[in-house]
């Protein structure tokens, strides 16, 4: 193994390291937050129902005469 830390510099191996782990974990976070069930600042949007969507129109009101 010390072979191979005489390749590569420990230093700029750990830091880019923690670079693509943080935005590995910083990808991943946005990804969930773009979805529905795994977004925890808005909560879950809940989706309109099907009857209410596919409900009848209301009622006409009539008129008033004067």
């Amino acid at each position: 193994m010390w072979r191979v830390w005489r390749l590569y510099d420990p230093l700029r191996a750990m830091v880019v390291q923690g670079i693509f782990l943080f935005g590995l974990a910083a990808m991943i976070h946005l990804i969930l937050l773009s979805t529905n069930k795994f977004n925890w600042l808005d909560g879950a949007k809940k989706p309109a129902s099907a009857s209410a969507q596919n409900s009848p129109m209301p009622a006409a009101v009539p008129a008033a005469k004067s």
